[in-house]
């Protein structure tokens, strides 16, 4: 899957009056929307300004991976299901719903009333659409051969070829899964001017500067307190915590990592961390030499100093773990077979018959711990002989280099959402939509489709068990660390929640005077 970003270009307005085909996965450079403030003339509660570390790439929920992207998503699109504080899926779209005693077929009651931002109802053929997009676009989280179908207006029918423990899981807990608007698509609006049934609607796309929310008075939920959100883009984040103090932004998660611990002790705002299912990794690209030969991987694994990047990329604020899933999670494989041990990395290259390794090591410029993370590898990297060149770029030219393979190295986070699968599958599996670098392992194939499939818990984890100790043996990623989620926010802000999955929900949030 690859995406594409708009080139920021001097935080203008421009009208695009023309609509583009669908076929174009490119963003024009400046979007013409009505202004958030022309909605907000009569409204009384505010607007929660938020300050994010880049701008979306785009606002397809389908096509889009950017965690800066769905940071706007969360507040736009509904799933069927979602998943509550507790995380446990609770309905969304779907009012309630039935699965019939052999677990195949799921028959969901969508809500009376719920209609898009345009006004336009909601039906259940929007949700067959969506599958079909799905498919397209997160084949991997559904298995094949499942079928959608609409016997009326108001009921959709999912009926799978195997039990799926994960499919309430599956379908809810990322808005990648999101229901869309056919028209929406069909037009390319949906890109730049997405048309959703969630609490707040896209206003404006400042091309460099911001996205504008706008709430959504006829959400078939509570409307939400404030008028609207407006997402700044703020990729410094000393300045991020500069505005956060002085007022000039309510909320941000791209605080100063070295200044979270003495943060949290705060008068004047709030800073709250908790753990999250969110893991940093490296990748090598295995369909270039040395990197298909294991040893060479191992190599890289065994040489670094994982407890030198949690301090130096989080200053603490994150656990070290060799496996994606972290500690917190009942789904936590304790296996950790990497300690840093020069003379066997040595060992392994000499044995792989490789000597002056140079890498390119690709990271995203904006994600300062990454970019830290790269640093420490680099060094710890030439304790072996090994010339690390870190290649900082922008979020576009990184998707794109990753998807065209033009990567010996890339160093990314993924948001592991609610069930193992989440964590393994588009990774790992050989028809993976993420398994960027190429990993194909035909006993971690079969491990992972038959733990999708098995419905006894105990028995799923000995499964996902088995796939990620063998994961890790082949460093198909080297795991370095589960993150904490920290964000800071204003006294004033009433009612958020900082939620250990990453999303960002604004729309039980109000602005007290």
């Amino acid at each position: 899957m690859s995406v594409t970003e708009p080139e920021p270009r001097g935080g203008e307005t421009v009208e695009v009056r023309r609509r583009l085909p669908i076929a174009l996965m490119a963003i024009p450079l400046a979007i013409a929307l009505p202004t958030a403030g022309m909605a907000q003339e009569d409204s009384s509660g505010g607007t929660l300004i938020a300050a994010t570390a880049a701008e979306p790439d785009q606002l397809d929920p389908h096509i889009t991976s950017a965690y800066t992207s769905f940071q706007v998503l969360e507040n736009v699109f509904d799933t069927l299901v979602e998943p509550d504080e507790n995380l446990e899926m609770v309905p969304a779209l779907a009012e309630t719903w039935e699965v019939s005693e052999d677990g195949l077929t799921y028959t969901f009651d969508l809500r009376d009333g719920v209609t898009w931002h345009d006004g336009s109802p909601l039906l259940a053929s929007d949700v067959v659409y969506s599958y079909d997009r799905w498919q397209t676009n997160n084949f991997w989280r559904f298995a094949e051969g499942t079928e959608v179908t609409a016997p009326d207006d108001d009921t959709v029918v999912f009926s799978l070829p195997a039990p799926a423990p994960n499919f309430l899981a599956n379908l809810g807990a990322y808005k990648g899964l999101a229901v869309v608007q056919p028209a929406n698509v069909d037009s390319g609006d949906i890109q730049t001017m997405p048309i959703g049934t969630g609490p707040f609607k896209v206003g404006a796309w400042n091309i460099g500067d911001s996205v504008e929310l706008v709430r959504n008075d006829d959400y078939w939920g509570d409307a939400p307190a404030i008028d609207g959100v407006t997402y700044r883009f703020v990729p410094d984040p000393t300045v991020a915590l500069t505005n956060l103090q002085a007022g000039e932004v309510h909320w941000t998660d791209n605080l100063p990592v070295q200044q979270v611990n003495s943060l949290k002790d705060s008068t004047d705002i709030v800073v709250e961390s908790v753990p999250s299912n969110d893991y940093f990794y490296f990748a090598q690209n295995q369909a270039r030499e040395p990197y298909s030969d294991v040893r060479v991987r191992q190599a890289l694994a065994w040489a670094i100093d994982r407890d030198a990047i949690v301090q130096a990329a989080w200053f603490g604020n994150a656990a070290a773990n060799q496996t994606a899933i972290p500690s917190t999670s009942g789904w936590y494989y304790d296996y950790a077979p990497y300690t840093r041990d020069l003379d066997q990395a040595s060992a392994l290259l000499e044995e792989a018959g490789v000597e002056d390794l140079e890498i390119d090591l690709m990271v995203v410029s904006t994600e300062t711990a990454a970019v830290t993370a790269a640093q420490v590898i680099a060094a710890n990297l030439a304790d072996i002989g090994v010339t690390v060149s870190i290649r900082q770029l922008d979020s576009t030219t990184w998707i794109a280099d990753q998807g065209d393979g033009n990567f010996d190295i890339f160093m990314w986070s993924w948001i592991g959402n609610l069930d193992p699968s989440d964590f393994y599958y588009s990774q790992h599996h050989s028809a993976g939509g993420f398994n960027a670098q190429g990993y194909n392992n035909p006993e971690v194939d079969a491990l992972l489709d038959q733990a999708a499939a098995e419905t006894d818990r105990d028995a799923r984890k000995v499964l996902y068990d088995q796939a990620a100790k063998l994961i890790v043996d082949d460093a198909s990623y080297v795991y370095l660390a589960n993150p904490a989620i920290v964000q800071g926010y204003n006294p004033n802000v009433e009612g958020y929640t900082v939620r250990g999955d990453a999303a960002i929900r604004f729309r039980d949030v109000s602005l007290a005077e």
